[in-house]
């Protein structure tokens, strides 16, 4: 009970400071795939950490004020991660992101139609990473899972190194 008077005492007292949990605005549903199982949807709220894109979303299991944190997904640009990311640990670890969108299971919420395309559209052009974090019921058991997007494909070498081209031509433009 203290800890929650602190924090109303604190957020009344620092109602203008500004933190790094600020601006979790972009609203998407989208379900996962955690240890072999279809979960979700889980509602992700991301924020734009770098124009290239590199993009950070913090995952729930709900959108209700009390949800569950239960995912964080790292989305980058894919001349980035196409340059620096093996084949191998792509196609075990992260997603392409035009991919997932292409099923129609990505949901943007809360923009006009214009701008949840627009959003769309920049995160088409990027791969994604999902730490799922394991829980024994409402307690987390420190264990890490990576979870992977419904609808994932591995790239064969051919086709990884074609994306990796695409990619660095894109950013040349």
């Amino acid at each position: 009970m203290l800890l929650l008077i602190l924090a109303r005492d604190l957020k009344a007292s620092d109602a203008a400071k500004t933190t790094p949990a600020d601006g979790y605005t972009v609203h998407v549903t989208a379900p996962h795939n955690v240890n072999g199982h279809i979960m979700g949807p889980y509602h992700h709220f991301c924020k734009v950490m770098t124009p290239d894109p590199v993009i950070i979303c913090q995952i729930y299991d709900s959108d209700d004020p009390n949800g569950m944190m239960k995912q964080v997904e790292f989305i980058i640009a894919k001349n980035l991660t196409r340059s620096t990311v093996s084949l191998n640990h792509w196609n075990r670890l992260w997603h392409d992101h035009a991919v997932e969108i292409a099923t129609g299971r990505v949901q943007v919420l809360d923009l006009p139609a214009d701008k949840a395309k627009e959003v769309a559209d920049l995160v088409a052009n990027t791969d994604g990473i999902i730490y799922s974090f394991e829980f024994n019921g409402s307690v987390p058991t420190g264990n890490v899972t990576m979870a992977q997007a419904v609808g994932h494909r591995a790239l064969t070498a051919t086709e990884y190194e074609q994306s990796k081209k695409e990619a660095l031509a894109s950013t040349a433009h």
